[in-house]
């Protein structure tokens, strides 16, 4: 018999407990889970409140937490936790009607073999959560980078730029558009703030798809900071230039509604598909190659775009699940495949060519480290500070050896940007 409506929680909810559970139990980015077969048995409009609840879940569960600890005698198993989790933050951080997110807490934990013994549990906890969070939630300490990202941030920046970020990180991101022509007349039709670097930000936009021009292709998704690396390579038109790690595909259409003849190529063709997705949207056109980097042979080029496979560490106010997910294995392979391909990316170019290297981390190593190592290893390279003065970019952003270090901090009153860091290099044979 199907069970009463009471005894069955909301979809979005368990959409947004199975995501938590795939990220903290089997260590997967939500954008890997929403793709999988499972999480498109929901509804869309369930698809999409489940992707936010679990994100704000994530976001602020440093805090509920501290909340839930002394309220447990012993940690309850994951999915449990999660439960309580997910319930105390709808509650204190969302506002959602304590009742009807209790009820369905509880359900949830009723409709597993494993859980189910935890109902009285949940139900009790949960209560007695929602009244010690009762207008203390805002006042709770900013929750924390664990420690294997912590610790390479803080002997980087220290500690008062580290607490910045993290704030940063609690407040989440707007959402940022490029428009393909001309700005202003984007910035209008969204109700959008046009930002110094001609970026277009969003603060509440709702569905995406359903936006004025979205269908016609006069604007793409993509943050402010993301969107400055092909400022600064400035391309001109009729440009040969190569978009390295071209997906999703950003960049090329900045490239391609400069003028250059791009080549976008990628790794992946299921990525490159999205490229050209995008690209049909837009109505711009570039050539698509599936390839590796390190063998692809194309060229010689004007310019090479590098946005190089990295931590993403730079990110995580959009994606707090990164932190979860991640446990810093693997990056000093991502460096040593950075070296190489910057290596790579040099003998694309044409003498007097541009070579603009960027990656969405915050991890000198990944940034101002790969630079320096690089201007020693090409002596026919050269850092071009000149271009990374552009209106919205403080001078005191430009690192030493002459890149540019994005925080999410940055534009803290206009709601952040993505880390990155950025540099223009010049061949000068």
């Amino acid at each position: 018999m199907p069970q009463p409506a009471s005894q069955t929680p909301h979809p979005a909810r368990r959409a947004a407990l199975r995501l938590m559970l795939g990220v903290m139990d089997e260590q997967r980015m939500i954008s890997d889970l929403t793709a999988q077969p499972w999480f498109h048995e929901y509804d869309a409009p369930d698809r999409a409140r489940g992707t936010r609840l679990a994100l704000e879940a994530l976001r602020g569960m440093d805090r509920a937490d501290r909340v839930l600890k002394p309220l447990l005698r012993k940690a309850p198993p994951l999915e449990v936790h999660n439960i309580l989790r997910l319930g105390l933050i709808e509650m204190a951080a969302l506002g959602e009607a304590p009742h009807g997110v209790v009820n369905d807490m509880v359900a949830a934990a009723g409709r597993g073999k494993r859980t189910q013994a935890y109902k009285g549990m949940v139900n009790a906890v949960l209560r007695r959560a929602q009244e010690a969070a009762d207008g203390k939630w805002g006042k709770m300490p900013v929750p924390r980078l664990p420690k294997w990202l912590r610790g390479p941030l803080m002997d980087a920046y220290g500690n008062g730029p580290m607490m910045a970020m993290e704030s940063a990180h609690l407040k989440g991101a707007p959402l940022d558009v490029t428009a393909k022509a001309d700005a202003s007349a984007v910035a209008d039709a969204l109700n959008g703030k046009l930002l110094p670097t001609g970026s277009i930000r969003l603060t509440a936009p709702g569905q995406v798809s359903t936006l004025p021009g979205y269908e016609s292709g006069d604007w793409w998704v993509q943050d402010a900071a993301a969107a400055l690396p092909v400022q600064i390579l400035a391309p001109k038109p009729g440009e040969e230039i190569a978009d390295l790690c071209a997906a999703p595909g950003g960049k090329t259409m900045q490239l391609a509604s400069a003028g250059a003849n791009v080549t976008a190529v990628d790794a992946s063709e299921h990525r490159l598909g999205r490229v050209a997705e995008n690209l049909g949207r837009t109505g711009l056109a570039a050539q698509i190659e599936v390839a590796d980097v390190l063998s692809f042979s194309g060229g010689p080029f004007d310019a090479v775009l590098l946005d190089a496979p990295c931590s993403a560490t730079g990110t995580i106010r959009r994606h707090p699940d990164l932190p979860h997910a991640r446990d810093g294995h693997g990056i000093s392979e991502l460096i040593a495949l950075q070296i190489k391909m910057i290596d790579r990316a040099v003998k694309l170019l044409k003498p007097g060519g541009r070579l603009l290297y960027c990656t969405c981390s915050l991890l000198p190593d990944e940034g101002e480290v790969q630079v320096e190592e690089a201007l020693e290893r090409h002596p026919i390279l050269t850092a071009d500070r000149t271009a990374l003065d552009l209106a919205g970019i403080d001078p005191s952003w430009v690192t030493e050896e002459g890149g540019l270090r994005l925080r999410p901090d940055y534009w803290s009153a206009d709601g952040g940007m993505d880390g990155f860091y950025i540099a223009c290099l010049r061949h000068t044979g």
